[in-house]
């Protein structure tokens, strides 16, 4: 795919020689939302094919049985990628292509395939950051017990240990899970995502099981690609009060306690929150004697998906902790009804460095969804997104004057993808998809990305 930079979309607020000259930037994906091709190879059935196949799931009833057709269309994706001036590509691998049934049997097709697509980002001088869980489980674990079953620890370690052996050679830089938290929570006690369960102690099960076999997973890669670059990616957010009262500050305290320290807390070596345990009680997971040291087991690197700030409120009875997000009025929002606060990035990586000290960090994906068009000679005027992309790189530069050691942004996403639950109301890439006919065609904020990614003369 060719394309031609608008001048007219450079943004002279944030420039890219004011960052580091080894700092990464990248685009990010995931298999489900853009690969399709669910039933071709030897694939096998993952628990998003079994969630989308059920009435009322998805919001316009649709899948991602075809999604992005990149598992054909991968080579003009990433040209696409190439031409934007990006160094990095994040994706993510099906488990359900290479061990379709989760375990035992493997399909050498999906492996095929995945060298390929790695193959051809060397080939374009995108660095590949592969991530090994971004939330399509075989669906054959699932009827299992899925993540709940703790041998679905070691089914992850024995694909890990497939996935490394195959590409290890080629892929440096590997991502554990990418959020656990909506793996466990939105899937398992919300509902709203695949598989649609909605049990509270399940979903605290789901979780520990998740960073316990992150935890597990870290040594493997690391002794199977010794030069390997292995971190976890967390979905994380600013917490505050939604008034001064006593209460709602309380409420934040508990909100914050499990939907950021509940992650970081076990990661870097301090166990569960000490009050957080004390309000779970005994839907609070079981845990082995080793189980926290293996969770702990230290990272190269710490990744962040950050899209905006929560505002907290009390609310008795309210399971599991009393706690209700609430709107603040008069601010701007996506079209997903997301809060757009640049310096909500500011608060929380400064939070994070200043609380836990990760080696580095990445933002391993943020973006934003509007309402785009596409007009009829051919252009996506999503000036919207644009000024979201300027004003969140700013404020990561300010993240890093302030002592942050922020290494690299992935924008989310390449592409329109298949938004989860949302099917394909919701875009959120620099690139347009038509979902018929499959074309792709470069958005104004993937203009301005290419156009601020191109070097200037300090940079050369």
């Amino acid at each position: 795919m060719n394309f031609k930079i608008d001048p007219s979309h450079s943004g002279a607020s944030v420039l890219r020689r004011d960052f580091p000259s080894d700092f990464r930037w990248g685009c990010s994906t995931s298999s489900y939302q853009i690969e399709g091709a669910a039933q071709e190879d030897g694939r096998g059935e993952s628990i998003w094919d079994r969630f989308c196949s059920e009435p009322g799931r998805i919001r316009d009833g649709s899948s991602g049985a075809v999604a992005c057709d990149h598992y054909h269309r991968w080579p003009e994706d990433l040209d696409m990628a190439k031409q934007l001036g990006v160094n990095a590509y994040r994706f993510s691998i099906a488990w359900p292509r290479l061990l379709p049934q989760g375990r035992g049997a493997v399909n050498e097709k999906g492996l095929d395939f995945y060298s390929r697509l790695v193959d051809g980002m060397l080939e374009r001088g995108l660095q590949p950051w592969a991530t090994l869980y971004h939330w399509d489980l075989p669906q054959a674990l699932q009827e299992q017990g899925g993540w709940a079953n703790r041998a679905t620890v070691d089914a992850f370690l024995e694909y890990t240990e497939l996935v490394t052996r195959r590409l290890g050679d080629r892929v440096k830089h590997w991502i554990t899970h990418n959020e656990p938290y909506c793996t466990a929570f939105l899937g398992n006690f919300e509902g709203n995502h695949a598989p649609g369960l909605k049990d509270h102690k399940t979903a605290l099960l789901v979780c520990h099981h998740l960073l316990l076999s992150h935890g597990r997973a870290v040594p493997l890669i690391k002794r199977l690609v010794p030069d390997a670059n292995v971190g976890i990616t967390l979905s994380l957010h600013p917490i505050s009060p939604a008034s001064d009262s006593v209460e709602d500050a309380a409420a934040a305290i508990r909100h914050d306690g499990l939907r950021n320290r509940w992650f970081l807390d076990p990661l870097h070596g301090r166990g569960y929150p000490e009050d957080v345990l004390a309000l779970l009680g005994s839907d609070a997971p079981q845990l082995l004697s080793n189980d926290l040291r293996e969770i702990a087991t230290p990272t190269d690197f710490l990744g962040v998906n950050y899209y905006f700030p929560e505002r907290i409120e009390n609310a008795p009875g309210v399971a599991p902790i009393a706690t209700r997000v609430v709107e603040t009025h008069g601010v701007e929002r996506t079209a997903f009804g997301w809060e757009v606060d640049p310096e909500g990035m500011v608060t929380l990586l400064t939070r994070i460095q200043r609380d836990y000290a990760p080696n580095c960090v990445y933002l391993t994906e943020n973006g934003s969804t509007f309402e785009d068009e596409l007009l009829p000679d051919g252009r996506v005027e999503d000036v919207q997104r644009r000024s979201y992309l300027q004003r969140h790189l700013a404020a990561a530069q300010r993240a890093m004057a302030a002592g942050v050691p922020l290494k690299g942004y992935f924008a989310w996403s390449l592409l329109d993808n298949f938004e989860w639950a949302e099917g394909y109301l919701r875009r959120f890439g620099l690139a347009y998809v038509d979902f018929e006919t499959q074309q792709r065609t470069l958005k104004a904020s993937g203009q301005w990305y290419a156009q601020f990614l191109q070097p200037g003369e300090a940079d050369r």
